[in-house]
């Protein structure tokens, strides 16, 4: 099922006067969210936030990371699974479901992985192989850039480093489509693909990118997820400015990415791209986009002292418009959407 305009925030809106939400007269009251719909929140104070869409219950959890980036939520385990940037591991909590909704809990790990990090950045997750992104300078030559893919398996008692691959440029945000898994080239309007990459990078080394492609119009790419064909990929622009950030919006993705040259890029016409001092973008690090709700989260970072932003419209949006829903969270990180 499909959800039209606005469905997905009425419920909030009229359940948290702190939210900020948008007035539209055309807003269908009728439109029903699913049974569950949680948006998980990481933060570089280590909290980790779920908002519950339907009811507005705002869940804190305080794990034993004080700062962390990247998150997973599996239903199946009653857990989530977060990379923590203090600790330089993967952190697994489970049990969530035994607490009551609207409360702070603290909570312990369930698993920890081996200390092996240094700045990663982003989770990606395929069955049971979790990957974590890296983008440490391993030369410490600025004139060189480098990167890593930190590849663990999940056991019934915990991580296991597999193997670590180094990639030839600064990454940032990754995506599983597939078996293929797609990286931000950091500081660059790129994205890179590494073609069957399980299968194909199990051993440690440096790997070279199946293809790179540029995306006209961004400046530099962060944020990347995609579902139902539909990519959505965040640009940061400048780091110290907080008002220069943007999403791309791109559907039939894979087609459009396939088509262009390695080394070429994808055209301005063929995206779609929310920008402008409307948006409240500045720095936003990391997005997520659901299909059912049709709907664009943001991780921004820096514009309003940090906030968790939403858009409404995804496919078919674009320009100087005004986020649906706006939350202040400082220190927001990343996200996970889990609807059933």
């Amino acid at each position: 099922m499909r959800f039209k305009r606005s469905g997905l925030f009425m419920g909030v809106c009229a359940a948290l006067s702190f939210w900020s939400c948008n007035n539209d007269d055309n807003l269908n009251r009728d439109v029903r969210t699913s049974g569950t719909a949680h948006l998980y929140a990481t933060t570089h104070s280590g909290q980790v936030k779920r908002y519950d869409i339907n009811t507005g219950d705002v869940t804190t959890f305080n794990t034993t990371s004080s700062d962390a980036e990247g998150i997973y939520f599996s239903p199946e385990e009653d857990s989530f699974t977060l990379v923590s940037r203090s600790g330089s591991i993967l952190e697994s909590y489970t049990g969530l479901g035994d607490f009551q909704s609207g409360i702070s809990v603290d909570l312990e790990p369930e698993f920890i992985s081996s200390t092996d990090l240094e700045s990663p950045r982003d989770l990606a997750v395929s069955g049971n192989f979790y990957i974590v992104s890296d983008d440490t300078d391993l030369d410490e030559d600025e004139q060189t850039s480098e990167g890593r893919l930190f590849i663990y398996t999940k056991g019934s008692t915990g991580f296991t480093l597999r193997n670590v691959v180094i990639t030839k440029f600064r990454v940032w945000g990754i995506e599983f489509i597939g078996g293929d898994l797609y990286a931000a080239v950091d500081e660059t309007n790129k994205i890179a693909v590494f073609r069957n990459f399980l299968s194909m990078h199990a051993l440690n080394r440096i790997v070279t990118a199946d293809k790179i492609v540029a995306f006209q119009g961004l400046v530099r790419s962060h944020g990347l997820h995609h579902e139902d064909g539909t990519m959505v990929l965040s640009d940061i622009g400048e780091a110290e400015s907080n008002s220069d950030g943007a999403l791309h919006v791109i559907q039939d993705f894979e087609a459009k990415f396939n088509g262009a040259s390695g080394g070429g890029f994808v055209k301005a016409e063929d995206q779609l791209r929310i920008a402008g001092n409307n948006t409240l973008l500045g720095n936003p690090v990391n997005v997520i986009y659901d299909s059912n709700y049709n709907v664009i989260f943001v991780a921004e970072t820096l514009n309003g002292g940090g906030r968790i932003l939403a858009f409404n419209d995804a496919t078919s949006i674009d320009g100087n418009i005004s986020p649906d829903l706006k939350y202040g969270l400082q220190g927001v990180s990343s996200l996970f959407f889990h609807t059933e």
